[in-house]
């Protein structure tokens, strides 16, 4: 009696689900309540971009997840989970994984504690050349990983300006000095690139602040850091967690500024190692597939958490 009832309940399931999805088409050919047209308009605006997920993420993806299990060098065949198991005992892309993660995490912290003062002092004060100070905080946003590379050796490099001011004053070799192509040098320049994506982020943020209970807090003897921190803090906390999801999976990304400043081996670099040195594809379609899943992961992680802070 039971496996007559499971064998039975199985086809019932998929006709329900068959004549669910002929009535949600029927109502987008040929709508006949309101709901039913507002149903076809939001179709058709989200079509092209359920296009472009199709075939510029979901089928590259795809293709990215089967040539890493493939057991053959040049096609997708057969299944191999040889490539992972490379990445997670060789102690060489473990080494990898921590240099990229710490990398991106010290690039977040610093860039959101630099972006959140930024941020107050543009929406809270009229600074004399606004507009001039907004455009110099979100030039590095147009600039390609390879110019902000280029930047930071012009200013730090052997021959840079801010080293031979450095080593003038200081009585010491430009080459004491200089530290552009270390990794102090390459940290700088993540950031450099980061502050603006932070600082936009926040500025969003600091348009919805409650201006009133700010001024209440105030009224009632609370100094301006004390407003800050139990006020106008609360508030921007989403925004400081939308600027940490998007400057750490950001800094993840980064490569540009990695092909002239090579001191440090992170993930993006070592894929593209992967590539060049004897086209090592199915460890190359691990790593994607690794830092795929791991910032999908942690972008949902971080938004429930921005959800919830919302909803306090």
């Amino acid at each position: 009696m039971a496996d007559g009832h499971a064998g039975t309940d199985a086809p019932s399931t998929g006709r329900r689900w068959s004549v669910g999805v002929a009535n949600v088409l029927a109502a987008l050919s040929d709508p006949v309540t309101e709901r039913d047209r507002e149903y076809r308009r939001i179709a058709v605006l989200c079509a092209p971009f359920a296009v472009l997920v199709l075939l510029a993420g979901l089928y590259p993806l795809a293709e990215v997840v089967r040539i890493s299990v493939s057991t053959a060098q040049y096609r997708s065949i057969g299944f191999s989970l040889e490539a992972y198991a490379t990445l997670f005992g060789d102690p060489y892309y473990r080494s990898v994984a921590f240099n990229s993660l710490w990398l991106a995490a010290g690039t977040t912290v610093v860039s959101v504690a630099l972006a959140v003062p930024i941020a107050h002092a543009l929406e809270k004060y009229d600074l004399p050349g606004e507009d001039l100070l907004v455009t110099l905080v979100s030039f590095p946003i147009s600039l390609p990983g390879i110019v902000a590379a280029f930047m930071i050796l012009v200013l730090f490099g052997n021959t840079g300006l801010i080293t031979a001011i450095v080593a003038a004053l200081t009585d010491s070799r430009p080459l004491d000095v200089a530290f552009a192509v270390s990794v102090p040098g390459l940290f700088v320049a993540f950031v450099y690139s980061m502050v603006p994506r932070a600082t936009l982020i926040l500025r969003g943020t600091y348009a919805e602040v409650d201006e009133a209970a700010e001024e209440a807090a105030q009224s009632l003897g609370a100094t301006p850091f004390e407003t800050f921190r139990y006020v106008t803090l609360p508030q921007i906390r989403p925004g400081i967690t939308g600027a940490i999801i998007l400057t750490f999976r950001t800094a993840l990304a980064i490569f540009g500024t990695l092909i002239v400043i090579q001191t440090l081996v992170v993930w993006t670099l070592q894929i593209s190692r992967e590539l060049g040195n004897g086209w090592n594809i199915q460890v190359a379609g691990a790593m994607a597939t690794v830092y795929f899943l791991f910032t999908f992961l942690f972008t949902v992680l971080g938004l429930r958490y921005t959800s919830a802070e919302v909803g306090l």
